[in-house]
């Protein structure tokens, strides 16, 4: 009782609480703009981080990444055009929904069940990360070498695109990660005597080029978006309720696919939604009604997505391995401000454990009102010219990336890596791979080196303790997934051809 006051007593200074309700107005504005997505919102919150507290910083990431999942609905609904990638899973059903004449329901139950997800989540990771955590306190570099790798093979397994492609995406992210001396050697490696190398590339001036200059770029080359006509909104929670009653057993299950995703490294609210939009269907006693403005789906994904940010959490707090690549952001954060990610954390930081869990509440309990403030004002911020928001984004950008190190090398890094991010993206290798490779690539080294230093080079150990086997069988599975699926294609094309 004592942790949970003292926590709820950090939550309560005036920085932290002037930080959620700043970082949660931003990541409304943010998430509603077309192109401009929660990973690209909490990329360019970092260099902020720098100036606030322990606490602050990591509430204004978490506060911001949520409400942004949540108003990447708005232009969906009203537009068609998704906000951010998690919305485009259901963008059909919900404009469906506005061209019937029922906007105010659309965008309603985007907020009603994004906030009930995100609420499901947080008690998921309230119940989840400290049983956990006790787990953990077992491990060695071994199991942390394989739970390494099995994050990158979870990345792959769950990329929208091509697997091999997610496959060598994630490798480039790897090669990255070998530049510097900061290795176990300390030997210099692809640095080609250049002494701003000697550091390696920083973690957040490669995330904040590949997710935010990439999509500036892209934004340069598509057609501006429709505007939205100026319109006054009825009641946005009128029937929300009613249809909490109605599709409870289809709120419950996308909340229990959200944590569940949310728990897989690399996953995430984006595949969350697709996953629980097509099991909504695919469960569903009316599929026929889908895609001309039903809330069922909308019900289950809106309530998956949200759910699965804060699960996200759990794998980054206990490992330091990224669930997603907002948490992949968040970890950087956390090391940062001396909130070093491990089991540890849960013992010597409770209190500071209890004040995250106090934020991910406070952050979708505050989500409705502003949400439904947010939702009347869309009109003038989906009116916004894009001229004027990209200059501004990219600006943001290459502050923050200076802010980083106070040296220009970092701004050029941003440059560096959003044509890289722009040309992965134009061939269809996901970024998000990419910088899960980046993230996890000294976990990946410093575990493999330390573990055969400890062995005197003997590769058993990594397979005779039993649960470090358990997770070799299940990387070397999510390796040969890949190939699996290229077998199965390619039989199938042989097959077809023969017929014909």
């Amino acid at each position: 009782m004592t942790t949970f006051l003292e926590a709820l007593g950090m939550v309560a200074a005036p920085d932290v609480l002037l930080a959620i309700l700043v970082s949660a107005i931003y990541g409304l504005v943010v998430g509603s703009m077309p192109g401009l997505s929660a990973t690209m919102a909490t990329a360019l919150l970092v260099p902020v981080t720098f100036y606030l507290s322990p606490i602050a910083a990591v509430a204004t990431i978490i506060t911001a990444s949520a409400m942004a999942i949540f108003s990447g609905d708005i232009p969906g609904a009203l537009l068609r055009i998704p906000g951010t990638p998690a919305s485009a899973a259901y963008v059909d059903e919900a404009y469906a929904m506005t061209r019937k004449g029922q906007p105010e329901l659309a965008l309603g139950i985007g907020l009603w069940f994004s906030a009930l997800g995100g609420i499901a989540g947080t008690i998921s990771l309230v119940v989840l990360a400290p049983t956990l955590a006790e787990l953990a306190f077992s491990f060695s570099t071994f199991e942390y070498f394989w739970l390494a790798i099995l994050g990158l093979m979870c990345a792959t397994l769950v990329a929208r695109s091509s697997p091999i492609k997610a496959i060598a995406a994630m490798l480039i992210g790897l090669l990255v990660s070998c530049i510097g001396m900061e290795n176990p050697g300390g030997i210099p490696r692809f640095t080609f005597g250049s002494t701003d190398l000697l550091g390696g590339i920083e973690v957040v001036p490669a995330l904040v080029g590949a997710f935010a200059v990439s999509e500036v770029m892209r934004a340069l080359l598509l057609p501006e978006p429709p505007k939205m006509p100026h319109r006054r909104f009825g009641s946005i929670m009128a029937g929300q309720i009613r249809l909490t009653k109605q599709y409870w057993n289809q709120m419950t299950r996308g909340n229990i696919v959200g944590i569940i995703i949310g728990v897989l490294p690399g996953a995430g609210a984006d595949m969350a939604a697709w996953v629980s939009y097509a099991m909504s269907k695919r469960f569903s006693r009316t599929p026929e009604k889908f895609g001309t403005g039903h809330p069922e789906g909308l019900v289950e994904a809106g309530a998956s997505n949200n759910a699965s940010l804060a699960s996200g959490w759990v794998p980054s707090l206990l490992f330091g391995i990224p669930g997603d690549t907002i948490t992949a952001i968040a970890i950087g954060v956390l090391y940062m401000k001396g909130l070093n990610p491990g089991p540890t954390l849960f013992t010597e930081r409770a209190s500071s454990m209890y004040a995250l869990y106090i934020i991910f509440m406070l952050a979708n309990i505050i989500m409705i009102p502003l949400g439904i403030m947010m939702i009347r004002a869309t009109s003038h911020v989906l009116r916004a010219p894009r001229a004027a928001i990209m200059p501004i984004v990219l600006v943001c950008a290459a502050v923050g990336a200076f802010a980083t190190g106070n040296n220009l090398f970092a701004v050029t890094v941003v440059a560096a890596f959003g044509v890289i991010g722009f040309v992965m993206e134009a061939n269809g290798y996901p970024v998000a791979a990419l910088v899960l490779g980046i993230v996890m690539g000294t976990m990946v080294e410093q575990s493999l080196v330390t573990s055969l230093i400890k062995s005197d080079g003997s590769l058993l150990p990594f397979f005779e303790r039993p649960v470090s086997a358990i997770l070799a069988v299940m990387t070397f599975a999510a390796l040969l997934w890949p190939a699996g699926v290229w077998l199965h294609r390619r039989l199938g094309r042989r097959g077809r051809a023969q017929a014909a």
